[in-house]
């Protein structure tokens, strides 16, 4: 049941003005990019019923109505949609008027894990909306591997499945939930599976398909492929070394012809062929996590990105008939 419409109040005198309080538009712009008053709480560092009673004064000042609440979910309402893209601004106006007397902030270190995947896109978009600062990417795969060393002060930002930390490390990060990311399989190009546009899970029952087993990097993404091959007869190939550039990975498939876990923008490779997984669709959820704390305007600027590359592109929609692990933290509406 949603609560009864924000009373109006009466519109101010001709002449006048509204000051509206940043920290209201904050409070505002974080609960209508996690539609989730818990979440959108701990971003900000807040009680949730601070939160809440920001929300409802920045209501009554507006004298309109801007989320529809049930016990189940958090919806913006068309007064709510048509204030975000003012309040973005407003705040990147108020952030850039603060920077201005603060000396020039460090560059910001983010890994994007593989070059061609979507999380370019929200860097390059983060670099459109602060082209003063300096975004700077690296590639190197895993989130475990990139965590070790964001807690170690050695990188700021990266990519991946956050859900599949462990608990001890998600305690020291934040994060921002990115996108649903459909995943596919990589197969040699002569494989008979790679004449089909796409490649149903159970036509990979009875062989082995690598999925970074054994790289102390990458275990949340095996902990993925195991818990997606339960039960349909797939396996998890055993350890081997970890190919690096194109040459050698086309060598290694031509040898070894295992297929290899991956999700649909992965970039080319050479004498491999890329098909998405159907029946179902299998998810791998990308979030952005960055360590517990951290405060720097090019992260405010990534998570702006992600936020309207999010409602753009529908990366917080997840398909019908996908599937996606049991009791996944970090999604929308999850702890």
């Amino acid at each position: 049941m949603s609560t009864p419409s924000t009373p109006s109040r009466p519109a101010p005198s001709y002449g006048q003005r509204t000051d509206l309080d940043p920290r209201l538009l904050r409070a505002f712009v974080a609960v209508a990019e996690e539609l989730h008053f818990t979440r959108a709480a701990g971003r900000l560092y807040v009680a949730q019923q601070a939160l809440s009673r920001d929300v409802r004064r920045l209501e009554r000042e507006l004298g309109a109505e801007l989320f529809v609440r049930t016990t189940r979910q958090v919806a913006l309402t068309p007064d709510g949609e048509r204030l975000l893209p003012y309040a973005h601004k407003v705040l990147a106006a108020h952030d850039e008027l603060a920077d201005a007397f603060r000396g020039a902030p460090r560059p910001l270190l983010v890994d994007l894990n593989s070059a061609g995947l979507g999380h370019e896109r929200v860097l390059h978009r983060a670099r459109e909306l602060a082209p003063d600062l300096e975004l700077m990417a690296r590639y190197e795969s895993g989130l475990t591997g990139a965590v070790r060393e964001i807690l170690a002060g050695r990188l700021d930002a990266s990519f991946g499945r956050y859900g599949g930390l462990a608990p001890e490390l998600r305690a020291r990060l934040e994060t921002r939930f990115v996108r649903y990311e459909p995943m596919a399989v990589l197969l040699p190009e002569d494989d008979p599976l790679a004449e089909l546009p796409a490649v149903p899970l159970d036509a990979l029952a009875g062989r082995d398909v690598y999925a970074g087993a054994g790289n102390d990097r990458t275990p949340e993404w095996t902990d993925l492929a195991t818990r997606l091959f339960a039960g349909r007869g797939i396996r998890v190939a055993p350890p081997a070394p970890l190919a690096v550039g194109k040459e050698e990975f086309r060598r290694i498939m031509e040898k070894a012809r295992t297929p290899v876990l991956a999700v649909v923008d992965f970039p080319p490779m050479p004498g491999s062929a890329l098909r998405p997984l159907v029946d179902p669709v299998p998810l791998s959820p990308v979030s952005l996590v960055w360590r517990r704390g951290l405060r720097h305007p090019g992260l405010d600027a990534l998570c702006r990105a992600v936020g309207e590359l999010g409602v753009r592109e529908g990366w917080h929609v997840r398909p019908a008939g996908s599937w996606l692990p049991e009791s996944e933290p970090g999604l929308p509406g999850t702890p």
